[in-house]
């Protein structure tokens, strides 16, 4: 090291070396119920209970020895350090997740408060934490005060079309039938007012609801919105479940009179068919209908309730269209002034509302919820361009999941239309080609005046993925005045899971392609991971697995994920099948056998590693134990669908890189990646029944799967040639990271798949589901360098190309070109960002140290890159890593979240030249020296912060 570095080094890395090793207070923070903060509606009788630790940032090693849980039904008692609910007393264990709640029964509607302190490994003992929170929701049916309300004759409005649904490889035209159907302007059609007046008394302690209202709904208390969540609740199959939502509404609630309001409209429960506007598929699960349950509690211990039931009142809403994949329209004309305030004069258009017979759904809350989606943030235009008098283009500078909001003025009746698309055609107007089935039919927001006052509007029931927004204005019937556009902002609108994970690096390409994935992340995160934001908004399972670790470093997705999991579960049918897509708003085809579109292995294994992944991030068990059945249940309907052990049907590296137009596997056939899985499958299953502790079973598996690996190798491996199958990208790499060939035959693949991609000029080929393989077994053998080359260009298919050619967001396709399909926003190749994270940065993690207890860091300095800089908010708390190189110096910045360890990989030409905190490593405290490995210096650490300073090999 020179001596500048070394002066730099120690100015600007040198710890309060004194502190180290010296007792610190520690104590609990980020308190978490279900892995939620502050969680409203909790709907399990066994709450799990976690926390992270802060501890003074100089301290090496930490661990907690023991842990304290106290839960009260009141603050005041928990001030009291009194745990009338649950005191767990002091319990001696490392565990800081997964505490299981064993106190007192819980009752429906009841917030509990709750603290915890910790011991050291000293035995000091922690001041108790902040108190936290949670409230619960519905525990039984029988426990709601409430039944589910509609508005009389609402039912002819939702018809059924079951057996109308549209596969969605039909033709571009819609059947003429339908072409005649009257264009749904009806206001009963589409939305749904439903209302009610109450009287509170004095001394209100606390007032909670629990609500529903399908497809979606807006909850109002005297005339001001309840929370902010949009587009509640969550999709569901709404056949088996039916989600709710609980706020706490007490500042809202007056002493005196009060209204409570609620509007509907259709969301994905409701899908009719439209001769003009796009439609991917035609479904109805019934009309509009609501349930809400008001919980009033009083200082005197007297409880209220209000519910739905035949004493509210019933509109048409202003509503007046609704499709989620047409648009929504909003005549500020029907909406009647004061409609949820007290006070307020029904007119002729209001009636009683009709208690609707309880269908079968279950409502849940929490347990199978995602986070709701919100408003996150808002897009100016960068540009306007005006084409006619009427018409303007706003181009948000942005492709995202978006809702707008206008500011306009006008005279009633005049109206403002919106169109959302991706991309432009050569006159400057709006091309949908990108974003419908047809290419054609166009989707949009709507908004009538309703006065001569300035008016501003944002949708509450439609949201759409585009960047340009096209303006059309006109005038009222029987006028020609144009109403004027004042002002227009697109809201990106998506879940509000917190963003957990940041990652930059010298190299500004790849610093623009993980903008690029994230953003295409971002906008397929709703209630459910879809593929995109327009033409489709469907829950292909394949993303799931292939770029749950992506979408994991990220995002904090455990909730989100628990809720897919449900929507498998829901979806599976007796036989054990699990469909390409959850929920099945739609059939990809009626048949199973023989039709990959709604029948592919690599599509619903997600069943199988999704509660794998999930252990991993987070050490939670639970998705294993209570899926653990129905996962079995899809092995058997592999099994009985498998010949020989291979699998013989699926869709294969879907959108791989072959000499026609992306569509299907080109170059690796379907049976080749459907066994694949089908091994894979069967290794995780004996790796968690053995974490649930089926030891039989875990046999079983292991047998299983080795037989499945005979028959593969046996089938696909062509040993005189050293390759599987077609020697494709993805027939040499999914086997090499899932472990199938043989130990002495691995290294002729690798230098065969490493040989082909230089062959083509450090170009891939591999799709959708083998590109997260390919990564993995060119990271997983030493590689790593020809990830960097593959992705540092910008001239063939891939992350740069698609930059270059003018992309926002990922797109469907490698080369970013439209045709048939084609969307400009969609995360289904974005499994870079894991590359990024796991080996770039160099933040990993494994089944011995799930939920990063045991952390891998392992950060790979490769190709030109010199600084790469990150951290990820795991469940066990922060690690963030900074790495630097200059010439053949390497420096190494780590810190390790309290309570945990690590495996850190320092490279080096020699570990004596290791240097740690500005000293020699064996004098550093806090580490121990495992091993030399492949020119790196092995390491296991306790918690802290660490400066590590290394010389790397020449290069020659």
């Amino acid at each position: 090291m020179n001596w500048l570095t070394r002066v730099y080094f120690f100015l600007c890395f040198l710890p309060s070396t004194g502190l180290i090793g010296q007792p610190q207070a520690s104590s609990a923070v980020e308190l978490r119920c279900n892995f939620w903060t502050e969680p409203l509606g909790v709907d399990g009788t066994k709450p799990m209970l976690g926390w992270t630790i802060k501890t003074n940032s100089h301290r090496r090693a930490m661990r907690q020895s023991a842990y304290q849980v106290l839960v009260a039904s009141s603050s005041a008692l928990l001030n009291q350090h009194t745990g009338d609910a649950w005191n767990s007393g002091k319990v001696k264990s490392t565990a800081m997740g997964q505490i299981e709640y064993k106190g007192i029964a819980l009752q429906s509607s009841k917030k509990y408060w709750w603290k915890v302190k910790i011991w050291d490994e000293k035995g000091i003992e922690s001041a108790w934490s902040e108190p936290a929170s949670w409230t619960m929701g519905i525990l039984e049916q029988q426990d709601w005060r409430a039944s589910w309300i509609s508005a009389p004759g609402a039912e002819k409005y939702a018809r059924t079309y079951a057996s109308a649904r549209l596969d969605f490889r039909v033709s571009r035209e819609l059947p003429e039938t339908w072409a005649n159907q009257p264009r749904p302007d009806d206001p009963n059609y589409s939305s749904m007012l439903l209302r009610k007046e109450f009287v509170a008394d004095a001394k209100l302690v606390r007032a909670v609801v629990h609500v529903s209202g399908l497809g979606q709904y807006e909850l109002s208390i005297n005339g001001r919105k309840v929370g902010d969540y949009l587009l509640s609740p969550g999709w569901s199959d709404y056949r088996k479940t039916v989600l709710y939502d609980t706020y706490d509404v007490t500042r809202q609630i007056r002493t005196g009179p009060n209204a409570i309001g609620l509007i509907l409209s259709n969301g994905m429960y409701n899908i009719q068919p439209d001769s003009i506007r796009y439609v991917k598929f035609l479904n109805s699960y019934g009309p509009l209908k609501a349930i809400a349950h008001l919980r009033l509690e009083y200082d005197n211990g007297t409880v209220q309730f209000i519910g739905t039931d035949n004493t509210w009142q019933v509109s048409p809403g202003p509503v007046t269209y609704m499709n989620q994949f047409g648009g929504e329209d909003f005549d500020a004309r029907l909406l009647p002034a004061g409609w949820n305030r007290p006070s307020f004069r029904a007119g002729p258009r209001w009636s009683k509302a009709i208690v609707y017979p309880d269908t079968g759904p279950t409502l849940k809350g929490l347990s199978c919820s995602a986070p709701p989606l919100k408003a996150i943030e808002t897009l100016s235009p960068v540009h306007v361009n005006q084409l006619s008098p009427t018409v303007w283009v706003y181009d948000l500078g942005q492709n995202a999941s978006i809702m707008p909001e206008i500011t306009v003025k006008g005279k009633p009746g005049s109206y403002v239309r919106i169109i959302p698309a991706e991309l432009l055609k050569p006159d400057g107007t709006v091309d949908r080609n990108s974003a419908t089935q047809d290419g054609i039919r166009p989707a949009w927001w709507q908004y009538t005046l309703s006065s001569t006052n300035q008016e501003t509007w944002f949708p509450q029931f439609f949201y759409q993925g585009g960047r340009y927004l096209q303006v059309e204005v006109f005038p009222a019937d029987g006028d020609t005045t144009l109403p004027q556009l004042e002002q227009l902002s697109g809201v990106v609108v998506h879940t509000s899971a917190a963003p957990i994970g940041n990652f930059s690096c010298s190299n500004e390409l790849f610093n623009r392609t993980y903008s690029l994935v994230r953003w295409a992340q971002r906008s397929n995160l709703v209630s459910i991971i879809t593929d995109c934001p327009h033409r489709e908004k469907m829950g292909w399972l394949e993303q799931y697995h292939l770029n749950g670790p992506s979408l994991r470093y990220n995002f904090d997705l455990l909730t989100l994920f628990a809720k897919g999991m449900n929507d498998m579960a829901d979806s599976q049918l007796d036989d054990g099948f699990v469909p390409n897509i959850a929920p099945e708003f739609f059939h990809a085809g009626k048949q199973i056998t023989g039709n990959g579109f709604r029948n592919s292995p690599e599509w619903g294994s997600s069943f199988i590693i999704v509660p794998w992944q999930q252990y991993l991030f987070s050490g939670d068990k639970s998705l294993i134990s209570r899926y653990y059945p129905a996962m079995k249940r899809y092995l058997a309907f592999l099994d009985h669908m498998a010949k020989d052990n291979i699998l013989n049907f699926g869709l294969g590296d879907w959108y791989d890189i072959g000499p026609k137009a992306p569509w299907g596997s080109q170059l690796t056939p379907v049976a080749f990646t459907a066994s694949a899985i089908y091994f894979y499958d069967y290794k995780i299953m004996a790796q968690v029944a053995k974490i649930i502790g089926q030891s039989a079973d875990a046999q079983q598996f292991e047998v299983k799967a080795e037989a499945i690996r005979t028959a593969f190798n046996k089938a696909f491996y062509k040993p005189d040639e050293g390759i599987y199958s077609t020697g494709s990208n993805t027939a040499l790499a999914m086997p090499l990271f899932l472990e199938i060939p043989d130990p002495q035959n691995r290294k002729r693949i690798i230098t065969k798949l490493v040989a082909d991609i230089r062959a083509r000029g450090n170009s891939f080929t591999s799709g959708d589901v083998g590109y997260r393989f390919l990564l993995k077994a060119l990271a997983m053998e030493g590689y790593s360098d020809v990830i960097f080359d593959m992705n540092n260009q910008s001239d063939r298919p891939g992350y740069g190309y698609q930059l270059k050619m003018g992309a926002t967001s990922l797109t469907e396709k490698w080369d970013a070109s439209v045709g048939s399909f084609g969307s400009q926003n969609h995360f289904m190749l974005g499994q870079i960002n894991e590359w990024f994270f796991n080996d770039l940065l160099g933040i990993g993690v494994d089944a011995q140290g799930a939920g990063f207890r045991q952390s891998i860091i392992k950060p790979m300095p490769v190709g030109d890159l010199t600084w790469v800089k990150g951290s990820y908010q795991t469940v066990s708390g922060l690690i963030s890593v900074d790495w630097k190189r200059n010439d053949d110096q390497f420096l190494l910045n780590v810190a390790i979240p309290a309570n945990t360890s690590a495996i850190v990989y320092v490279p080096t030409a020699n570990q004596n030249d290791v240097n740690e905190s500005n000293r020699p490593i064996k004098n550093a405290n806090g580490i121990r020296f495992i091993k030399m490995e492949d020119g790196k210096a092995v390491y296991e650490l306790g918690s802290g912060n660490y400066r590590f300073a290394s010389t790397l090999r020449k290069k020659s």
